[in-house]
This record gives structure tokens, C-alpha cells and sequence, in this order.
């Protein structure tokens, strides 16, 4: 029989979840570390030392000490010093540049908010990130205003389904980035063709995505309703909306990572900003553990925000999450404090 583990759609106990959850962090770390702390893994290159006796010529006489060689160059420089009688070079196995240790990109998470940019009129990474959280938030913003309404019309009414989804699908498959040389051209420089990218690559999808899940609302209750004499608004707005909104909610929520996809290629268009302006300087200026460390504040950022928007969802949505315990105690708070201390006056009173 097989393993609890590896039986289809079976629930995992809570500390097999935990551990379960820990590992999906902890293998690609100990992966990283392994890889960055044991020599004989990987490390294809040379830290340089000491360049050896520079008088002898050779076809490798460009290294030179702090430099980082590939080890061929290296072994190869050694041996025509070797064949000289000089002194040898001297240096330590590393890996390049561009994958530092993960203590390395540790202490960027401080550095890279504390150290002054290197250019004057370069952006702070706290700046940087704050910028592009807005192009996110208006962008995906933007989106729902239009692609909710519509997404619904189109998933409630066949008129609206055949008129307006094929030609959504077709732009579906357009990349946004295609859009930015008009976007810019339309928009300028600044923030809005950056806007335009993460609201083209967020809507058509949104459309589609939020009219397949309103076309799972029970037809039995639509034809109940409209049996009690509901009209067409009522229909809308007392029965699709309140059956489809926990899974249109979801939506959202998978949605907005979609909008971070974007984001990236949004930034660079027209004039460079945000977190990916700060990390195209970064690597310009071979700071790589900063760019480590910018791109895992992105994902940390991202799964943030999602797991707040889960935990709203809990609150909002309770007969589907299970959650309905914690809501009603959230709603009787107030009324248990002021009881609580209604009763320790009281107690005062009396003493």
C-alpha cells in the first residue's frame, strides 16, 4: 500500500506540512551553500594572490593579484613560470563573481539599504523597491477596475462572451513587452508606459481567467432565481457575484503574481527605475550580492503580499476556509473587552 506521503490529493498531517514547507527553503539553500563552501564542487576559478615573477614573458602574463582567473589560465601560468624557475603564483579556489555565498548576499540585505549609491542621482534600494510596488499597484489596479466588470459580463451573458473573448484571446498571446516602443512613444518616459506593460500583461488574461470561473456558478441557482421573478440585475448582482466572488478572490491573488512577472521588463522601458533599475546599476558595477539580494526581496516582497491577501480571504471568506471560528471571534472582541472591564470596575466597586 502505498505511503500516506504519495497518496493522490491526501491531506497532510501539520508537521508533516511544516517540515514539508521548511524543506522547499532549506534544499535550495544547502544546494547554494554546497556549491559556495566546498571547493572540489565547483569553484572553476582562481582568486589571485600573488601574480609570480611578472618579468617572465609568457602567453598568461596578464595575471595579476585580487584578479580572478579561470583555473586553466592559472595552472597554465604556473607551469610557464615553473619552466622559467621563477616564483610560482599563488591564489584560492572560488567560484566567479557573479554567485557569491549565501553569507555574502546575507549581509547585502543590510548593506544594500544602508550603503549610498555609488552615482549621485541613483536611487536607494528602499527607494528603488517603493517605486516599483506602485508600478504594481496601479498597474494590477487598472486591471481589475476593467477586466473584473468585464471578465463577469463576458461569463454571465453569451453576447458578451462571442464579443468580446475571441478578440481578447488574440491579444492574450502577445507578449506586453511588444508594447513598449508604443507604449513609450504614447506615454513618455516616465512611470505610465511602465503601467501600460503590467496593465496589458494583467487584463487580457484577467478577462478569461474571471469569466471561466463565473461560468462555474450553479445554473440551478440562476434558474431558482429567476423561478422567484429575479431580473437580470438581480441575477448579477444577488446570486453570480456572491457564488463566484471567494473563487474570482483567488483569482486575484494568482493574478498579482502574474503582475510581478512584468514588472522587470516594465522598468526598463523608456527611462530606467525601480528595484530593476537598481539591479541592472548593481551589475554594472559587479556588485553581485546585491543583486542576490534585490531579486530575493522581490519574492519576499510577492509571497507577502499573497499571504496577506490569503489571510484577508480567511476573514472575508469564512464558510470556505474554515475559518469562521476565528471571525466571529474578531467580531465578539470588542464586545468581550468591554464586558471584561465592566467586570474589573465592578470588582473594584465591591472591594
Amino acid at each position: 500500500m502505498a505511503s500516506p506521503l504519495f497518496r493522490p490529493r491526501e491531506p497532510l498531517s501539520p508537521r508533516a506540512r511544516a517540515v514539508a514547507t521548511a524543506l522547499a527553503f532549506v534544499l535550495p539553500l544547502s544546494l547554494w551553500s554546497l556549491v559556495s563552501y566546498v571547493p572540489f564542487v565547483w569553484h572553476p576559478q582562481v582568486l589571485v594572490e600573488q601574480a609570480g615573477d611578472a618579468s617572465v614573458p609568457g602567453t598568461y602574463d596578464f595575471i595579476a593579484a585580487g584578479e580572478r582567473v579561470d583555473r586553466e589560465s592559472f595552472e597554465a601560468r604556473n607551469r610557464e613560470l615553473a619552466e622559467a624557475g621563477a616564483a610560482l603564483a599563488t591564489g584560492t579556489r572560488v567560484n566567479p563573481i557573479y554567485l557569491p555565498a549565501p553569507h555574502e548576499v546575507a549581509r547585502a540585505f543590510y548593506t544594500a539599504f544602508t550603503t549610498e549609491p555609488e552615482r549621485r542621482g541613483d536611487a536607494w534600494l528602499h527607494e528603488s523597491l517603493w517605486h516599483s510596488c506602485q508600478i504594481i499597484f496601479w498597474g494590477f489596479l487598472y486591471a481589475a477596475l476593467l477586466g473584473l466588470p468585464i471578465g463577469v459580463a463576458c461569463g454571465t451573458f453569451s453576447v458578451a462572451s462571442n464579443l468580446i473573448e475571441p478578440f481578447t484571446d488574440f491579444i492574450r498571446y502577445m507578449p506586453a513587452p511588444v508594447f513598449g516602443a508604443l507604449a513609450v512613444a504614447i506615454f513618455g518616459l516616465a512611470d505610465a508606459p511602465k503601467i501600460t506593460i503590467v496593465f496589458i500583461g494583467t487584463f487580457f488574461p484577467m478577462v478569461i481567467v474571471v469569466a471561466n470561473t463565473t461560468r462555474q456558478v450553479e445554473p440551478a441557482l440562476l434558474h431558482a432565481a429567476q423561478t422567484l421573478g429575479a431580473s437580470t440585475r438581480q441575477l448579477v448582482t444577488h446570486v453570480v457575484l456572491p457564488s463566484a466572488l471567494p473563487n474570482l478572490y483567488r483569482d486575484m491573488r494568482v493574478l498579482v503574481g502574474c503582475a510581478w512577472t512584468y514588472l522587470v521588463v516594465a522598468e526598463l522601458i523608456g527611462e530606467k527605475s525601480g528595484i530593476s533599475a537598481f539591479i541592472y546599476q548593481q551589475q554594472r558595477y559587479r556588485h553581485f550580492d546585491n543583486v542576490y539580494a534585490s531579486i530575493v526581496i522581490i519574492g519576499a516582497v510577492g509571497l507577502l503580499c499573497d499571504q496577506l491577501l490569503a489571510l484577508a480571504g480567511t476573514l472575508l471568506f469564512p464558510w470556505q476556509s474554515g475559518h469562521s471560528g476565528l471571525l466571529k471571534a474578531l467580531r465578539t472582541l470588542p464586545r468581550r473587552l468591554r464586558a471584561g472591564l465592566s467586570g474589573e470596575r465592578a470588582l473594584e466597586v465591591s472591594k
